[in-house]
């Protein structure tokens, strides 16, 4: 564990590139050591705040008075499981998840390769329920490792405790203003043995497969073609790009019920919500037929105050909110505020963020 270090810009810290200074940042690089940050943080009765790749997280220019535990725990182990016909691969929170995928693609594990790109560390993932192109991470999550605060022990939940939802988790709803009851310390997943993907959910990605909806195909494949999809929306990161110096999605597709989705006009992409009576709508749809199109932000023909060009929506993606280069959370939370109350006025639907909002709110 490193010295505790004060003043660090969590700007440093974050894929947004945006956030004011810590109170005492610690890194932590190994399980005790993020249970020892904690218990420290907790016993001192600081605030506290975790990160790991800060792709998930918006922090206000204040920053954070208070404790940042930095989680850099890396590597994972494979056991080949034969009850469940495949392998057990366990991941130390801090690992980087995009790498993770790699290694299963290539060593024929399937489950994760719809996943490919998605920037941020493996725990994480279980938080947020993080899911792309028809997939999410509760189909292959078998177990998640945590410390849990309140009771100061370790606790194992399994993923029918982990209680998933769209975005949503057990961990997700027991954390409050970024803070988590419990800390992820590692997650286990659970793959199928085989060089075939799972089968594809999401028409975009299979067309781009030359497959249908519901076939499978090589997951090699899935992994470049989602890795070009999401290229060409600006959600892999790259570091010259400043349409990925972002938090991916900002805004999550809304569920709403079938009347609200049958008020909307016909060409309005509408989904299956897994909830009786509940339809998934695009957010990225809505935006962008409420009058915000690919790069609003960067001129002010509109008439309105919002950041001078130093934040704006990607120029690649309507859904992604984008440090321009010198923007402020501020910058970034004004055009927010335009495009979520825009959205609200032309379809009478108010889109939530999903990134954690600290210290600075919408």
């Amino acid at each position: 564990m490193s010295a505790p270090a004060t003043g660090t810009r969590l700007s440093e810290l974050t894929t947004t590139r945006v956030g004011g200074p810590a109170g005492t940042l610690v890194e932590a690089s190994t399980e005790q050591e993020i249970v020892d940050a904690v218990r420290a943080a907790d016993a001192a009765g600081a605030p506290l705040l975790i990160i790991s790749g800060g792709s998930n997280l918006l922090i206000g220019d204040e920053g954070f008075d208070g404790t940042v535990v930095h989680i850099t725990s890396t590597g994972f182990t494979v056991d080949d499981d034969a009850s469940c016909g495949g392998v057990m691969v366990k991941v130390q929170a801090g690992q980087d998840w995009d790498q993770l995928v790699e290694y299963t693609v290539l060593h024929a594990f399937s489950g994760l390769e719809a996943l490919s790109g998605i920037p941020g560390s493996t725990g994480a993932t279980p938080v947020q329920n993080v899911g792309a192109y028809g997939s999410d991470v509760s189909q292959t999550i078998s177990t998640v490792r945590t410390y849990d605060r309140e009771t100061g022990s370790i606790k194992s939940f399994t993923n029918f405790e982990l209680g998933f939802g769209y975005r949503d988790s057990l961990l997700k709803r027991a954390t409050v203003d970024g803070s988590p009851r419990y800390v992820v310390l590692s997650v286990e997943f659970q793959l199928a043995l085989g060089r075939m993907s799972t089968p594809i959910r999401y028409a975009e990605l299979a067309r781009a497969l030359g497959v249908e909806v519901g076939k499978r195909a090589y997951s090699n494949d899935v992994r470049r073609e989602v890795l070009r999809l999401r290229g060409g929306k600006g959600m892999v990161l790259d570091a010259p790009d400043p349409d990925t110096w972002s938090t991916g999605s900002f805004f999550t597709n809304p569920i709403v019920s079938e009347e609200t989705a049958e008020g909307l006009p016909e060409d309005a992409p509408r989904f299956p919500s897994g909830v009786e009576q509940r339809v998934k709508l695009s957010a990225a749809w809505l935006i962008e037929h409420a009058g915000f199109s690919k790069g609003f932000g960067l001129t002010d023909d509109e008439g309105h105050d919002t950041a001078g060009g130093r934040a704006a929506l990607s120029t690649k993606h309507t859904l992604a909110l984008t440090n321009r280069g010198g923007a402020s959370t501020d910058d970034l939370l004004a055009v927010a505020r335009l495009v979520r109350d825009g959205v609200e006025r032309a379809f009478g639907i108010r889109l939530e963020p999903e990134p954690l909002l600290i210290n600075c709110s919408l």
